[in-house]
């Protein structure tokens, strides 16, 4: 089964290159997308938002502490009652502060949406820029050398600036 892939994959490749000439290009989109002002714009957007999450986070780690402080510092002169009270808030707090960082920081948590959220709409504009300008240049196909596919390329299709400038004086 493997053989056979294999098989067909270089037959596909060797009709694609023995049919015309197909032209290529290549980018770097991970250049592109450090060198966009856009990507600028909303990194700057994403840290702040960033900042507002870890401020959350200190403030309830700073109440999880105090209340721990207050346990440890009047244990000798608290009243069963009152200690089991300061011991369900602590309990509380601790799980309000992991549900937090849970929901923020987690598998698919805020932090994630949120870069999605900023960098989706990038990510699909240098999309439509470097199409635009493989087809203005007549290109083929654009490889990607930011996957790390691309073993070697002429800079002289290079298109990673073309696609930068034009992005930028938009």
């Amino acid at each position: 089964m493997f053989f056979r892939l294999i098989s067909l994959l270089f037959l596909s490749v060797t009709l694609l290159w023995s049919a015309d000439e197909v032209r290529t290009a290549h980018v770097d989109s991970k250049l592109i997308f450090e060198g966009y002002k856009g990507t600028q714009r909303a990194q700057e957007e994403y840290d702040r938002q960033v900042a507002k999450w870890e401020q959350e986070a200190n403030l309830l780690q700073k109440e999880l502490a105090a209340v721990k402080e207050k346990i440890d510092k009047q244990s000798l002169i608290l009243s069963v009652e009152k200690r089991k009270e300061l011991e369900a808030e602590y309990a509380r707090k601790d799980t309000e502060l992991k549900s937090f960082i849970n929901k923020i920081y987690g598998r698919e948590g805020e932090l994630l949406t949120e870069n999605e959220k900023i960098s989706g709409p990038i990510v699909q504009l240098i999309r439509k820029a470097i199409r635009e300008i493989a087809l203005q240049e007549g290109y083929d196909m654009v490889v990607d050398r930011a996957t790390g596919a691309v073993l070697y390329w002429k800079n002289e299709h290079d298109l990673t600036q073309k696609v930068l400038d034009y992005l930028n004086s938009r």
